[in-house]
């Protein structure tokens, strides 16, 4: 109830302080503005963006590949969750949902056979132990393969990124207020209002009350979201702009399924846990609390036509407190035994940046090029309780043992006088890096780009040992020919992404243990193809073949099973397509297909690894498609009618020849969704997974999925 008090509050607010003052004539700006943004482009597609490339840049003369998933899509599906907003991203899957725990909470996604968080918020890190609500969601820019050059290692993977751009302040007044309502108790309140507070300063807020419970037998989550952002333009050369983010939630969620890693795998049929589905483990007394609070204050400089400064500060903390558990594999083919502890942890990011962006001619040779620096400083506070087991779970005869202490006061009873050490995780980055992109003519450019990163600090929530230092070089560079200008464009690039590797042991000669340093890993990445945006701009899509390298694993030393040797190499290469297109008025479909071929290529004899498919690689072929038609013109302008879905191949969620492989099977999740849009009110029912169907997740876990689900969403704009 308080949550839904402070959203009434907001709104209010905000409309008592934008009075009545010309609201017909402003609501006329905000009707004919959105008429602009939409006419001329397509409807899923954001042509060009500003951080995938640190600089301006359109996405048929980049030499990277991205995806976006935009906020009209967001609203046509009834999107309420941040996973399905990135089924709509080609190669993209879910291994783990959120946990709540410190550390590494949020969801884990895989793309191009790496694990992936979002971890990005308009390009500056944003750590969260939760969940994304997507109504302060512009569009979400997953970006594809090793992105060191330009956003150094912490918080991205080998794979890609995942970057979300927040909607900003617009100069008039406007905005819409939302209601959804679904299967399993859902129920969401959302609000977008925009207002100029004078001339050259505009407010926007966005908000968000969200609440739902679990398709299984217990579980739920509750969660307030608030996001103010204020833009001020000082001057034709000088402008400020805030972005802050607050949340809470709070959740109870079932516990991973967590296949044994040590002992020889006990089962090999889905079927015991198709049995079980609807079971949680759980109880709604055992729930996680996951604040969050992001800052990012930008200040532009127009320092001439050609040159503009851009200083960024970020902060962002991320607390969890609360119950946190899991079931782990007893490998008798049977019973799992439940795990629990009371977490109690904060992680902190403060990031400063400050870019030179320029577009200048040498000659006659246009050049756009970013120089920049950026310090990040990062922070994990634990302060949580033991490990301790709480009962065994039979898959068989479906009993728990334990089932009786599935409340606050019982496993607060079981967890009393057990304490983890307290800690402090710190770590600190400086890098320094410069991008160039060179228009040898019109139609053909080339990019070079470098970074130098000194990393100091622990490399993880886990890591025993310090980094005194590590420095890291990433190169990248792209070339781009545009068969068809602004239509049609070859490119190729090469990649390079690092990750800092913590002090471990070595052994040279068997007799002389000691602690010693290594070298950060690397990832190289080779891909070349098209990118199409033809016919006035109503088909785009992008061909792509990649082949990703890692090398300098940490593995076992083969003379000794105590120490470590660096030499391990993992490949992943693959195949993607992804269409946006507007083949008829009012019609609108965006589709992907990926195969991705992954595998452990170097590693110790006996680790189990060698030759095969990484867990964390996720199914080898994904497709992604949604459709939707909107009538135009007659007596039923404005109705419309989504249809979609999702394709995933097996996955072997355990995959390690000293263990064995456990597979969880393909499927077809099938959408679909009837709207109505007019200049007021839009309202759509959405069926998700229409047919059903039980599928499953995970990464050494096995995690069912949510069942049939209805959803209805009413907004009306102002």
């Amino acid at each position: 109830m308080k949550s839904i008090k402070i959203f009434l509050a907001s709104l209010l607010f905000v409309c008592y302080a934008n009075g009545q003052e010309n609201n017909d004539q402003k609501k006329d700006s905000v009707q004919n503005l959105n008429e602009i943004v939409i006419k001329g482009q397509l409807k899923y597609k954001r042509e060009k963006s500003t951080t995938v490339s640190k600089m301006p840049l359109n996405n048929i003369e980049n030499p990277q590949v991205y995806n976006t998933v935009t906020n009209e899509l967001l609203k046509e599906q009834v999107v309420t969750n941040f996973n399905d907003a990135l089924k709509n991203a080609t190669g993209v899957t879910r291994l783990w949902e959120s946990t709540g725990r410190g550390g590494d909470g949020a969801e884990f996604f895989s793309m191009r056979g790496f694990s992936v968080q979002p971890t990005m918020v308009n390009g500056l890190p944003s750590i969260n132990n939760g969940t994304i609500d997507p109504i302060n969601v512009d569009n979400i820019e997953v970006l594809k393969g090793p992105s060191g050059t330009l956003f150094g290692s912490s918080l991205i993977s080998y794979g890609g990124l995942i970057n979300i751009v927040t909607k900003k302040p617009y100069s008039v007044f406007g905005g819409e207020i939302g209601y959804v309502s679904g299967t399993y108790g859902a129920d969401r309140l959302t609000a977008d209002i925009n207002t100029p507070l004078n001339s050259d300063v505009s407010l926007r807020i966005n908000t968000a009350y969200n609440k739902e419970n679990s398709f299984q037998d217990a579980g739920f989550s509750k969660s307030f979201f608030f996001a103010p952002s204020l833009s001020y333009k000082v001057s034709d050369k000088l402008s400020f702009l805030i972005n802050t983010e607050f949340s809470n939630r709070n959740s109870a969620n079932a516990p991973m399924i967590f296949l044994s890693r040590y002992s020889p795998l006990s089962f090999n049929s889905i079927d015991l846990f198709e049995k079980n589905y609807k079971k949680s483990y759980t109880s709604n007394e055992l729930s996680i609390s996951n604040p969050t609070f992001n800052m990012q204050a930008q200040m532009l400089y127009k320092l001439s036509n050609s040159w503009t400064s851009q200083t960024v500060l970020s902060r962002n903390s991320s607390k969890t407190d609360g119950y946190y558990s899991y079931l782990w594999d007893s490998a008798n083919g049977d019973e799992f035994t439940r795990f629990i502890s009371k977490r109690n942890g904060e992680t902190y990011a403060t990031d400063i940046q400050q870019n030179f962006i320029g577009d200048y001619k040498i000659g006659n040779l246009r050049n756009r090029m970013v120089f920049g620096i950026d310090y990040l400083k990062s922070n994990v506070i634990n302060g949580s309780t033991n490990w301790v087991g709480s009962g065994t779970i039979s898959l068989v005869n479906q009993t728990d043992s334990g089932e009786a202490n599935l409340t606050q006061a019982g496993i607060d009873n079981l967890l009393a006088g057990t304490i983890e050490p307290n800690s402090d995780t710190e770590s600190q980055v400086v890098s320094a890096y410069v991008s160039n992109v060179l228009n040898i003519t019109d139609k053909l450019s080339v990019m070079a780009s470098v970074r130098i990163d000194e990393f100091r600090g622990k490399t993880s929530y886990y890591a025993a040992e310090e980094v005194k230092g590590q420095v890291a070089v990433s190169p990248k560079f792209g070339a781009v020919y545009q068969i068809i200008e602004n239509k049609v464009s070859i490119f190729g690039n090469y990649m390079n992404g690092f990750k800092n590797v913590e002090p471990g042991q070595v052994d040279v000669d068997g007799t002389n243990t000691r602690t010693a340093t290594f070298n950060p890993e690397h990832a190289n990445q080779y891909e070349f193809g098209i990118k199409t945006n033809l016919y006035k701009d109503i088909i785009s899509a992008s061909l792509s073949y990649y082949n990703i390298n890692v090398e300098n694993r940490l593995m076992t030393d083969p003379n000794n099973p105590n120490a470590s040797i660096q030499g391990g190499e993992v490949d992943s290469k693959g195949v993607e397509l992804s269409v946006t297109v507007n083949p008829v008025k009012g019609l609108n479909i965006i589709a992907g297909y990926s195969n991705n071929k992954s595998k452990v290529v170097k590693e110790t004899a006996g680790d189990g690894y060698l030759g095969l498919r990484p867990e964390e690689a996720g199914p080898e072929t994904l497709i992604n498609l949604w459709a939707n038609y909107t009538i135009k013109t007659g007596d039923l302008k404005g109705f419309g009618i989504g249809f979609g879905g999702n394709y995933a191949s097996e996955h072997k969620t355990l995959n390690r020849s000293n263990i064995g492989t456990f597979s969880l099977p393909e499927y077809t999740i099938l959408n679909s969704a009837l709207s109505y849009n007019n200049d007021k009110f839009n309202l759509t029912l959405k069926v998700n997974n229409l047919l059903n169907d039980k599928y499953y997740t995970g990464w050494s876990t096995i995690t069912p999925q949510r069942l049939r689900s209805l959803v209805a969403g009413l907004t009306y704009k102002f």
